[in-house]
């Protein structure tokens, strides 16, 4: 599969997969209400999502239904006040005093060849449980810790995959995109339910309406900068890692904010296993069509790509076809973040150190300006 780039669908898989739908991808953004998921596999239909329990206003807006118009018009969002705090909010609600939400929809977003699950789940927090874009919610599951009888089970973080103004553009929603954790005996290969994560699997296994216990919002590391309009940011992720960047292009190119215009550039790195596990693919091509000069998109696919040296493609090797440009933007200023599993950094580590070298620069001393100029933003779990 050949690399997306600047509006541009290269030679290969990925041009013949973004050809063949080009009718279904246009007439999906005609309408008023979009969903950029209306695949076979989600795990409710709209039908099964307008229940009793779910809050009204968002029966004609389920999950990542998005109110734009044709072409590069941008949605209104409210309340414009979100923009007037000057530090992000921190902490505002601690464990022991977690904030009780409710959850809106539960969307299965990957295909049925996807290793795995992955949800986009939206929680309505009614405007109580600000956050900025980059920030991460903790949920608490129901039950006892199995460690700990008698005490509630530990914090588990997730980066909020939507922007300031939720899914629903009123200041009211986060959006979430979990992985259900599965436990497989490495003995039998069968799965023991008894291991499986227990905060992924209460998300994941949620109905509209359920509660949900919220802390934070926590995290300043990958706060976006907004300070220069015209900034670069090249955003690396493996996976769910996407959730905080969705957050950032939805801002970017999205939403109609009260700040300038965005005239940078933003380039994306998604690796993912294969086509089936691409997350939010629509959404950031949609971005792609309506702003070729401000957005890139590269997709790394491991189990059904190959790099130059006959291996498995890996997004660190997506990096590594770009290196010039990247190494030149990051001289340049530009601000690059990496979000994913920890295992994804020792493999870019690696790459950046050799492409470096290549260039006759010496890795750490590189690494060492990108952080002391607040350029280098890492959040792996």
């Amino acid at each position: 599969m050949a690399a997306i780039q600047c509006g541009v669908a290269f030679q290969g898989s990925v041009a013949a997969s973004l050809n063949s739908d080009t009718s279904l991808h246009k007439s999906i953004f005609k309408s008023k209400k979009i969903s950029y998921t209306e695949k076979p596999w989600m795990s409710f239909s709209p039908m099964e999502l307008k229940t009793k329990k779910t809050p009204s206003r968002y029966q004609s807006a389920i999950c990542m239904s998005t109110p734009q118009a044709v072409g590069s018009a941008k949605v209104s969002v409210s309340p414009l006040h979100l923009e007037d705090a000057k530090e992000p909010p921190l902490n505002t609600y601690k464990p022991k005093e977690p904030y009780t939400a409710t959850i809106v929809s539960v969307e299965r977003v990957v295909g049925p060849k996807a290793p795995g699950e992955t949800c986009h789940i939206v929680i309505d927090h009614g405007g109580n449980v600000p956050y900025w874009e980059g920030q991460s919610y903790g949920v608490i599951p129901p039950g006892e810790n199995p460690k700990k009888p008698g005490a509630p089970h530990n914090v588990r973080l997730y980066s909020i995959a939507s922007t300031r103004y939720g899914d629903s553009f009123d200041g009211k929603t986060a959006s979430l995109c979990v992985r259900r954790a599965v436990y497989y005996d490495p003995e039998t290969g069968k799965e023991d339910p008894s291991k499986n994560g227990v905060c992924s699997n209460f998300l994941c296994d949620s109905k509209p309406g359920d509660k949900v216990k919220i802390t934070g919002p926590a995290g300043k590391i990958m706060l976006l900068p907004e300070e220069n309009p015209n900034a670069t940011h090249i955003m690396i992720a493996t996976g769910t890692g996407v959730a905080p960047y969705r957050g950032y292009l939805r801002r970017m190119f999205m939403e109609s904010i009260p700040k300038p215009k965005f005239t940078g550039l933003a380039w994306l790195f998604l690796g993912v296993a294969n086509k089936d596990a691409l997350l939010y693919d629509e959404e950031f091509r949609k971005y792609l069509e309506d702003n070729p000069g401000n957005f890139r998109y590269d997709i790394a696919l491991s189990r059904e790509e190959k790099n130059r040296n006959g291996g498995k493609m890996y997004v660190q090797d997506k990096i590594e076809e770009y290196s010039d440009e990247v190494f030149k933007l990051l001289d340049e200023g530009a601000h690059i973040y990496f979000c994913g599993l920890k295992g994804m950094m020792p493999g870019i580590q690696d790459t950046l150190k050799r492409v470096a070298e290549g260039r006759g620069e010496k890795w750490e001393d590189k690494l060492s300006k990108l952080k002391k100029n607040k350029q280098w933003h890492v959040e792996v779990y």
